[in-house]
C-alpha cells in the first residue's frame, strides 16, 4: 500500500514520463567524478542499469518547459560548477528532488547550479543513489534504518560529498567555513538529515576526505518532504524532537497547498529547530504547489532565490 500511495505521489509531483530514454551527462565543460573511490558502502543490486528520461507531455510541463528524471542511480556523482565572475568564497551542494526513486536532475539541480554560479558562489550537484519504484518492496532492495528511514545511502552519499568539498576548499578556492546544503522535496528532508546527522558515522571511512566535517554551514530546504508524520519528526526516535544545537542555520519555504507532503511537514521542522534554538526562516505561501523549482510562475513563491539571496547575506555568507 505504501508504495502505491507514493507511486501516486511522484506522478501528481512529477507528472509523467516519456518512453525514451538516454544517459545524463552535465553541459560540456562540466564532469561527473565518483564520490567513492571503490564501490559505495551498503551497496545493494539493482534491476536495471541508470538512465535518463524527459518529462514532456502536456501534464508533466513545469512553467510551460520539460524536466528531466535520472532513474536507478547506484554509482552517485558529483559535478563540480565553479563560480562565475567574483567568487564569494561559498560552496552550495545541491540535492535535488524525486522521493527517493528518481533526481530531478535539471529542474531542481542543473537549473540551481547556473543560478548561484551566476551570483559567485561554487556549486556542487549531487546525484545520489536512488533505486526507482522498488524503494519500498518487500524485501526493500536498499537498507532502512531508524536513523534515516527513507534512504540511508543517500545520507552516506550526502556526507561524503561535503566532506569532499571541505576537502578540495583551498583547491577550489572555497571558504571551509562556508559550506552549505541546498535541497527539494526528498533533498530538503536530505538537507535537515544532513544537518541533523553529522556527528553520526554511517559508513567506514575511506580516504583522507573522510577526516573532514560533514555538518553543512547553513541549509536551505525548499518543499521539503517527509519530515514528520502525524506532526512529529520523521526522524531517529532517539533524537525525534531533539535537534542538536549546532544544527545549521536553517531555511524553509513551503506552500499551504503542496498536494504531495503539505505543510505540516515544515511546520514541524520549523518548530523542532526553534525548540533547539537553532537559528530558521521559514516563508509559508498560500498557493504555490510541489516541484517547480526555480521556475517563475505568476505566484510569490518562485520567486523563492531573491528571499534566499538576502537571507545568506544576513547570516554572512554572502555580501549585499
Amino acid at each position: 500500500m505504501r508504495s502505491l500511495l507514493f507511486t501516486l505521489c511522484v506522478v501528481c509531483g512529477f507528472g509523467r514520463l516519456t518512453a525514451q530514454t538516454f544517459t545524463w551527462q552535465p553541459t560540456p565543460g562540466h564532469t561527473q567524478t565518483p564520490i567513492w573511490p571503490g564501490k559505495p558502502p551498503s551497496a545493494q543490486p539493482v534491476s536495471a542499469p541508470e538512465y535518463a528520461e524527459t518529462a514532456g507531455g502536456k501534464d508533466a510541463l513545469v512553467a510551460g518547459k520539460p524536466w528531466v528524471a535520472v532513474e536507478n542511480v547506484s554509482i552517485p556523482t558529483m559535478t563540480v560548477y565553479p563560480p562565475k565572475g567574483a567568487n564569494t568564497g561559498a560552496a552550495v551542494v545541491v540535492f535535488p528532488g524525486g522521493g527517493y526513486t528518481i533526481l530531478a536532475i535539471d529542474l531542481e539541480g542543473t537549473e540551481v547550479c547556473d543560478w548561484l554560479t551566476a551570483k559567485g558562489v561554487t556549486c556542487v550537484l549531487l546525484k545520489y543513489r536512488v533505486p526507482g519504484e522498488k524503494l519500498y518492496a518487500k524485501p526493500a532492495p536498499y537498507p532502512r534504518s531508524g536513523a534515516f528511514p527513507d534512504s540511508p545511502i543517500a545520507l552516506e552519499d550526502a556526507q561524503r560529498t561535503i566532506r569532499l568539498v571541505r576537502h578540495h576548499a583551498a583547491q577550489w578556492h572555497i571558504d571551509p567555513h562556508r559550506i552549505g546544503v541546498l535541497g527539494f522535496s526528498a533533498g530538503g528532508h536530505l538537507v535537515a538529515a544532513t544537518s541533523i546527522y553529522f556527528n553520526e558515522h554511517l559508513y567506514p571511512a575511506v580516504d583522507a576526505a573522510d577526516q573532514e566535517s560533514c555538518r553543512p554551514d547553513f541549509a536551505i530546504a525548499i518543499y521539503p518532504g517527509h519530515l514528520s508524520a502525524n506532526g512529529s519528526l520523521n526522524l531517529k526516535p532517539a533524537v525525534a524532537g531533539h535537534i542538536p544545537h549546532d544544527a545549521p542555520a536553517t531555511f524553509l519555504l513551503q506552500n499551504e497547498d503542496d498536494y504531495v507532503d503539505g505543510v505540516a511537514q515544515s511546520l514541524a521542522y520549523y518548530a523542532g529547530l526553534k525548540k533547539a534554538g537553532v537559528p530558521v526562516e521559514m516563508h509559508l505561501y498560500a498557493q504555490g504547489g510541489h516541484a517547480f523549482g526555480l521556475r517563475r510562475t505568476k505566484l510569490p513563491a518562485t520567486k523563492w532565490p531573491e528571499l534566499v539571496e538576502t537571507w545568506l547575506a544576513t547570516i554572512g555568507v554572502l555580501t549585499r
